[in-house]
């Protein structure tokens, strides 16, 4: 994990990354002085953008590194140290960069004598884990897949199929059973996907009933704030570990 992460962190697609977020804070602060509006407008570029970073750099280490891999294999080394320690030191390495990159125009701007300090916690939490559950879908498709365009064809797809398909697909499903009760449903749907889930759990903790939607009234009604933002992390979490278990799994059965 330490040499992932040093390997990661050095490399230039890592410290563009950094400069990206450091480069739109500074330039969402300067055109907007609001901090809450500031956040909000993060929050759409961070939902968007850490699961697809997450899930191409999670890919594209697997494939590169994997002659490195073969050598550690033939070590006396656990598979899981090596493919959970690879997978910890990218996601790791990613979540800085956002936490640092977005942190520095944010904390110079006076967000610790803001209120809003917390909420801007929460988007950043949520960001994280948006990267370590995307990069570990990545590293299973890549584990299932040893042709690099079909690992990156299949990785982009699932990003796409949870940022964009999927909300599409509930949406049209609520609109043909409109006339029947769908809140239970809509509770499960909102859990299977972690994207849909981060913008509740932000919009949840933001207290903007206007932006909440249909699902999000429906968090709020259920398990209200607080209980809601609990619930939200909980699921992320799971959806954090289940990706993992498929790794250990993979690698126990995989002949490398």
């Amino acid at each position: 994990m330490k040499y992932t992460f040093l390997d990661f962190a050095r490399s230039r697609w890592s410290l563009a990354y950094f400069f990206f977020y450091l480069i739109v804070g500074f330039i969402l602060l300067f055109l907007n002085s609001n901090l809450s509006k500031s956040i909000l407008t993060l929050m759409n570029i961070i939902l968007i953008l850490s699961p697809l970073i997450g899930t191409i750099f999670g890919v594209m280490y697997y494939y590169s590194s994997r002659e490195y891999t073969e050598i550690l294999l033939a070590q006396p080394i656990k598979r899981d140290i090596i493919f959970i320690g690879q997978y910890l030191g990218v996601s790791i390495s990613l979540s800085i960069s956002l936490i640092v990159g977005i942190g520095i125009p944010f904390v110079l701007y006076g967000l610790f004598e803001s209120s809003q300090i917390f909420n801007f916690i929460y988007l950043l939490l949520t960001g994280c884990f948006l990267t370590f559950i995307f990069t570990a879908i990545s590293y299973n498709v890549a584990l299932s897949n040893e042709n690099k365009i079909k690992g990156f064809g299949y990785s982009i797809l699932i990003w796409l199929f949870f940022a964009l398909v999927y909300d599409a697909l509930f949406i049209t499903f609520l609109l043909i059973f409109e006339e029947y009760p769908l809140d239970k449903f809509t509770l499960i749907a909102t859990a299977l996907n972690p994207i849909d889930l981060s913008r509740i759990l932000i919009l949840l903790k933001l207290d903007i009933s206007v932006l909440l939607g249909y699902t999000g009234a429906i968090f709020q009604k259920y398990f209200g704030t607080n209980v809601g933002v609990i619930t939200s992390f909980s699921f992320l979490l799971f959806w954090v570990i289940l990706p993992l278990i498929k790794i250990k799994y993979k690698i126990k059965n995989k002949d490398f």
